[in-house]
């Protein structure tokens, strides 16, 4: 972008930028954009943010991510706390704890302790760990060990997007043009159900939706949908703990776990006890909301089109081993269906259209982790 407009009104239907989609990757760059100066326009075809951004842990799990992700990671932590103080939505610093429920687990944690050092991976005992769960009941005597991750930050995914949005089209020179969709882009101009908008440069983040307008570029990626199963509950009396709570399963699909010598030995540990975990891509993780409900879950499942059927057993599988873990029964009071974009090529794909237009989409689980790290590195090319 060759100039920016520091003005505080939108010049006519022209803005220095225009992203497509209000999800947490789109309203993360509209803050970026607009905390530099520039004139924002967002196209959102639905009402309000309703994607992956509002159904997932609400954890922005910065430690256990690995190479140019771990920087951004940090990067974007920044830009949270950044976004928590303007917006005044929860987002407390209150780290991850990691689960270790076996010999092979702890030495994951001990491997990444290793590698990252004491500061960023702190080593508990297993009556340190038990420690933090007691409050809920009598956690799972198996437990041997854990590590606190004090980098991580806590959202609540019901509010933060939407309240993101909220402050954003309160500010001068952003508007959100919900309710319209788009359906053409050429040289910054962008066609939609509520005539054409202009712009210097123009970003597509529209998540797992990137197929239906850019059908060339999701097939060149090989992207598809991962839907997740997931369901609330009431928080156990006495638990009050606002960390996100991983255990060994969430060894299996963090880069900064699996890439440690250990990871392998902790999935096929898994697969010999509990081999459904493993075939249905198992997070077994939680974590508390605001509001005093826990969010619980998750499953993996791939597909190009997914289906609005899930199978009970998955959930009663996931809920009754959050139980196990704390030591006490969860009543299930919601169910619902994440879906966010996966690539095996990729875990961000950020693709050059031509000279003004951009699309940036997240193709694996960590959206809400890199959105505003992403979205500083993209508003500083402009």
């Amino acid at each position: 972008m060759n100039s920016k407009d520091t003005g505080n009104a939108l010049d006519g239907e022209r803005t220095d930028l225009l992203i497509v989609g209000a999800g947490i990757v789109g309203l993360a760059h509209a803050f970026e954009a607009h905390r530099k100066g520039y004139t924002v326009r967002i196209i959102e075809r639905d009402a309000r943010p309703n994607g992956a951004s509002i159904r997932n842990f609400g954890h922005c799990c910065i430690t256990a991510q690995d190479g140019e992700h771990l920087d951004t990671a940090y990067r974007s932590r920044e830009g949270w706390l950044a976004a928590a103080a303007a917006v005044g939505f929860w987002s407390p610093e209150a780290g991850a704890l990691v689960v270790a429920r076996s010999q092979t687990e702890l030495s994951v944690l001990e491997q990444l302790s290793d590698k990252r050092g004491t500061d960023s991976v702190q080593l508990l005992t297993a009556a340190q760990t038990a420690d933090r769960l007691s409050p809920a009941g009598s956690p799972d005597p198996q437990i041997c060990g854990g590590a606190f991750l004090p980098a991580d930050l806590r959202v609540d995914p019901r509010t933060a997007a939407p309240d993101i949005a909220d402050w954003l089209q309160k500010q001068a020179g952003v508007q959100i043009q919900w309710g319209t969709a788009v359906k053409n882009i050429q040289d910054g101009t962008v066609a939609t159900t509520r005539g054409d908008f202009h712009a210097g440069k123009v970003l597509i983040c529209v998540g797992h939706d990137l197929d239906y307008l850019l059908p060339d570029v999701a097939a060149r990626y090989q992207v598809r949908r991962c839907a997740l199963q997931m369901a609330l509950a009431p928080a156990p009396a006495g638990f009050t703990l606002d960390s996100a709570v991983l255990t060994g399963t969430s060894m299996t699909r963090y880069d900064g776990f699996t890439t440690m010598p250990a990871a392998e030995a902790v999935r096929q540990e898994i697969r010999g006890h509990s081999p459904e975990l493993i075939d249905i891509g198992a997070n077994v993780m939680f974590t508390r909301r605001p509001d005093g409900t826990v969010l619980l879950g998750d499953s993996h499942v791939y597909g190009q089109t997914i289906g609005p059927f899930q199978d009970e057993w998955m959930t009663t599988r996931l809920v009754g081993e959050i139980g196990k873990i704390l030591g006490t029964r969860l009543t299930v009071t919601q169910r619902w269906q994440g879906i966010y974009a996966s690539s095996p090529l990729t875990s961000l794909l950020r693709e050059e259209l031509d000279a003004v237009t951009t699309a940036i989409t997240v193709t694996s689980g960590i959206g809400m982790t890199l959105s505003f790290g992403i979205a500083a590195e993209t508003i500083e090319r402009l």
